[in-house]
């Protein structure tokens, strides 16, 4: 399918064909022509592809795609549930450490505070 001599403008060329420089030049001899042509296509004459993949199954096949993929969702979940679970024991191992150390520190500090105001406040005796 090729059509030669044919001035093209951008607005009528679509996503299947293509320009290609023609070998003689327009009457003006300023511009040159395009030749519109059909890209290749992979497929030999009178090959045949289905409209959608799916409506080669029969209905036993789809069922158990459908089971298979549920199985298949569910075990990633069952997964991705068991590792949330992980980290969320990890962080809170993490700030019940991070309390043990911060007690230790208030407990220090209010020691540290006992002893100021012992060496601080006037002795009555």
């Amino acid at each position: 399918m090729q059509k030669t001599g044919m001035a093209v403008t951008g607005d009528e060329i679509d996503e299947e064909t293509e320009l290609a420089p023609s070998h003689m030049t327009a009457a003006t001899g300023d511009m040159p022509t395009y030749q519109i042509r059909a890209p290749p296509t992979a497929l030999p004459q009178g090959v045949v592809v289905a409209a959608s993949p799916g409506s080669l199954h029969s209905p036993q096949q789809l069922a158990e795609e459908a089971t298979r993929k549920r199985e298949l969702r569910l075990m990633k979940n069952r997964e991705a549930a068991k590792e949330c679970r992980r980290r969320k024991k990890e962080y809170v191992k993490c700030l019940e450490s991070r309390v043990a150390v911060l007690e230790v520190q208030n407990k220090k500090l209010i020691e540290e505070l006992e002893t100021l105001k012992d060496i601080c406040s006037p002795k009555t005796d």
